[in-house]
Formats: structure tokens, C-alpha cells, sequence
């Protein structure tokens, strides 16, 4: 869903192109000419199955996300794995863990400031959030910034919902066995056990998050 930025949220904007040293002003519209796109409504290049974008992911090229519309993996339950646990401290210096929400729904999202795909998601996964409120946790891993880029980024989207950042890459193996290497933008939910139950491999959409965390729900 596009939601147009004002006076101030463009000029937030372009303090954060300059911090991350991106000339042009990434709003929808923009983030999807960047991936040299048009008529989709996801950043993307038309990787048509899981399979070409984890090859996409694990390709070493330089750009460093994945630029295909999100590919979902939905998992029943016995499917899922032992649950996932990591401490953490939020860019607000909560310090909390996975486990610690439990039982409630979690939704994890890997991304970075420059990357193109993770901007397009940024309305739509806040949107998501403010939609469930305090059903369902969501917890944003930046996997590359510093501190200060991260925090400009938030402010820049009026990103709602905690921010951690993995600089060890602790999140990042943690999530190894449910995501390919280097699947920036990705999105993965975790049952109220602690366990993955959904991913999406690329940019998400509010419809498809949406839906993806009321499945979960139901069970």
C-alpha cells in the first residue's frame, strides 16, 4: 500500500540517502525505479520460485538483497523445528529475548537502510503492526547498519514497532536453517511455541503478512 510522504518525512528522507550514499529519494515509486521495475507492486526482477531467489541470495553479488517479489514457505507443525530462542538488546537499550514473548506471535524482519526492496516493505510491515497491536510482536534485525544509520532509517519510515541490531550476526545464524545466506529482506514468523512457522524470501506486502500471521493465529 503506498502512503505518499510529506514535507518533512521527504526531507528525513534524503538525511538518510546521504547518510547511506543514495543520490535519489527512495519512496515507493522511487525505491521501485532503483530496481529498474514498473507495474509491480513489489521491489523485485520477477524471480519466478524460492528456488532462484535463494540462488539470487547465495550468488555474492555486490548488490546485497534480494530483489525478487516475496516467495512464501508456509510450515505445518510438525515441520518446524525445535523453537528459536536469542537474547537481544533493542536500539532503545531494552534488553529482552525471543523467548520472553513468548506465547505470543512473533514476526521477524531482516533488512538494511540502502537496501531498495527493504524501503518499498517499510509501510507496509508498520501497517501489519498497528493492525495486530499487541497481539502479535514484531521485531525489526537490521543485519548491516551502525546504530546511528538504523536510527535514521526509523525515524526516516516511522518505523513503530523495536529494532535490533545483529552486528555479530547472531540472529542471522540463528535464522540459518529457516533462510538462505544473505536473504535480505525476509520476513519469518514464529509460532507462539517459538518455532518458524512462515517465511517470506523478499519484499512483503501488508495482504501477505497479514494473512501469513492469521493463519498462525488460528492454530
Amino acid at each position: 500500500m503506498t502512503r505518499p510522504f510529506g514535507g518533512a518525512g521527504r526531507d528525513a528522507l534524503r538525511n538518510l540517502d546521504r547518510l547511506v550514499g543514495i543520490d535519489r529519494v527512495p519512496t515507493r515509486r522511487g525505491a521501485l525505479g532503483l530496481l529498474g521495475l514498473s507495474g509491480l507492486a513489489l521491489a523485485g526482477c520477477g524471480s519466478s520460485g524460492s528456488e532462484d531467489l535463494a540462488q539470487q541470495a547465495q550468488s555474492g553479488e555486490d548488490k546485497g538483497y534480494v530483489s525478487g517479489s516475496g516467495v512464501i514457505t508456509q510450515l505445518s507443525g510438525d515441520e518446524r523445528g525445535e523453537p528459536l530462542d536469542l537474547s537481544f538488546e533493542t536500539l532503545e537499550g531494552e534488553s529482552t529475548s525471543l523467548a520472553a514473548w513468548r506465547p505470543k506471535v512473533v514476526a521477524l524482519n531482516l533488512w538494511y537502510a540502502a537496501c531498495p526492496p527493504c524501503r518499498v516493505e517499510a509501510p507496509d510491515l508498520n501497517a501489519t503492526y498497528e493492525h495486530f497491536g499487541d497481539q502479535v510482536e514484531f521485531l525489526g534485525v537490521n543485519v548491516r547498519d551502525q546504530a546511528a544509520t538504523a536510527e535514521a532509517f526509523v525515524r526516516s519510515f516511522d518505523v513503530p514497532y523495536p529494532i535490533m541490531i545483529d552486528g555479530d550476526g547472531s540472529m542471522v545464524s540463528l535464522l540459518s536453517g529457516v533462510l538462505p545466506p544473505q536473504a535480505t529482506p525476509s520476513t519469518v514468523i514464529l509460532d507462539p511455541t517459538g518455532r518458524a512457522a512462515a517465511r517470506v524470501v523478499g519484499a512483503v506486502t501488508e495482504s501477505t503478512l497479514t494473512g501469513l500471521i492469521e493463519d498462525v493465529l488460528a492454530q
